[in-house]
């Protein structure tokens, strides 16, 4: 779990990355991201009921925040990101699909660290 520090919650804030970040997607899910508090990156989550039921939503909620913690270390410090599901996300998606499409968004908007980059 995401620690509750490193979360988005307010709805303003998710507007305020809504409105000034730019967007990167896959067919899994899409990441906005905007300039945050130097120092450290905080995360929103946010899934729509056109992917499914409340399980189906709290699941990929949890698969996505899942995913973010394990890529938080990675990930360069100083930015608002929200990740959204997208329809495609299903009961049958897995972690490790997650994980790979957040990986994805990140590495194309620049935000993951080089091996080299983490040990500082």
């Amino acid at each position: 779990m995401i620690a509750r520090d490193l979360r988005l919650r307010s709805p303003l804030d998710f507007e305020r990355v809504r409105s000034q970040g730019r967007s990167w997607s896959t067919d899994l899910l899409v990441a906005i991201v905007a300039p945050g508090e130097p120092g450290r990156n905080r995360y929103g989550f946010a899934v729509g009921r056109r992917v499914g039921g409340a399980v189906q939503r709290n699941r990929a909620k949890r698969l996505m925040r899942e995913a973010a913690r394990h890529l938080h270390p990675r990930v360069k410090r100083g930015h608002d990101i929200v990740f959204i599901a997208r329809n495609r996300m299903s009961r049958e998606t897995t972690f490790a699909e997650v994980q790979a499409a957040m990986e994805q968004v990140l590495e194309r908007a620049g935000l993951l660290a080089d091996a080299a980059d983490q040990d500082r």
